[in-house]
């Protein structure tokens, strides 16, 4: 697998976007499971059916594109294949000389985030993100040399890699987290996502309330072949401050405000390009346990998906 990903990252997005498409439609029609996941996810946020089709489409993109994402050379830049949109938020945000956290939903082209983060502010502040490690040995391998990059850094998701998150900080440094995803058991607590009952994590907050860290939302925008030629590049990376009300909030200690604070954030950022989302991904399911959480009592299964 790692010489087919290998020989992939020469392809150019053009040949790498229709195959993803292709095996998005392919995952769609031949999993039952995750069809009725997807569509009802879609259609429960207020998607037509057009949008949904567009999901099946990018979820595919996502994965077309990782190798040309992890196998570009550390020396070949990005260059002009990003465009940013408001980047002074985060040169504002750095000007603060406080530590910055990044939140970033699992939409559009979030791998680019991190590594447009640190290619453009990286030598400025660089950026740790925080990263679950694969299962199998050479996806887990790729993903650790691809990640890290000039300027930025990876933590895996255990006891240590949180630990790091606080002292990069602390220390002034840049931290990147996906808060849209299922934490471990005891690291989250119920908060409304969509209308319906998920489990949020509160690693987030928590960051910000015991360092008093700027919080900036970014999302990786992915062209399509017209608007590619249209603009010159193949990804917008948009950021955006979070207010000074909502940062208070997070910065409160109460896990149940910060977590519904956290989930609107994340939903205003999607409903910006609602096709652009993982709506497949199993977003109400019960944590699972973890050797680093304490036991918590969840609500009943008919909150999870």
């Amino acid at each position: 697998m790692s010489r087919l990903f290998a020989l992939l990252s020469a392809w150019p997005l053009s040949l790498l976007h229709p195959l993803g498409s292709l095996l998005g439609w392919l995952a769609f029609l031949l999993s039952p499971t995750y069809r009725r996941r997807l569509v009802a996810h879609g259609r429960a946020a207020g998607l037509s059916a057009w949008r949904v089709a567009g999901a099946v489409a990018h979820a595919g993109k996502m994965v077309g594109e990782l190798p040309l994402l992890w196998g570009r050379p550390r020396d070949r830049a990005l260059g002009d294949a990003v465009q940013w949109v408001h980047p002074e938020v985060v040169t504002q945000a750095l000007a603060e000389g406080r530590g910055l956290l990044l939140l970033t939903p699992h939409l559009g082209c979030f791998e680019i985030t991190a590594q447009a983060y640190a290619e453009r502010f990286g030598a400025q502040q660089p950026i740790t993100a925080l990263y679950r490690p694969a299962k199998q040995a050479w996806l887990a391998e790729m993903m650790k040399n691809a990640r890290n990059r000039p300027g930025m850094l990876t933590s895996p998701a255990t006891l240590g890699g949180v630990r790091q998150m606080l002292r990069a900080l602390k220390s002034g440094q840049t931290v990147g987290l996906l808060p849209d995803q299922v934490p471990p058991e005891g690291m989250g607590v119920w908060a409304p996502f969509f209308g319906r009952s998920a489990y949020t994590m509160t690693m987030a907050a928590k960051l910000v309330a015991q360092t008093r860290c700027a919080v900036v939302l970014l999302r990786g925008e992915r062209l399509g072949p017209l608007a590619r030629w249209h603009r010159g590049c193949a990804y917008v990376v948009h950021a955006a401050r979070v207010s000074p009300e909502t940062e208070a909030v997070l910065a409160s200690g109460d896990a149940a405000q910060s977590a519904a604070a956290i989930n609107q954030l994340m939903e205003s950022l999607i409903m910006q390009a609602p096709e652009q989302y993982l709506w497949g991904y199993n977003r109400y399911k019960g944590p699972r346990s973890d050797i680093l959480t304490s036991a918590t009592t969840a609500p009943g299964d008919k909150d999870r998906a």
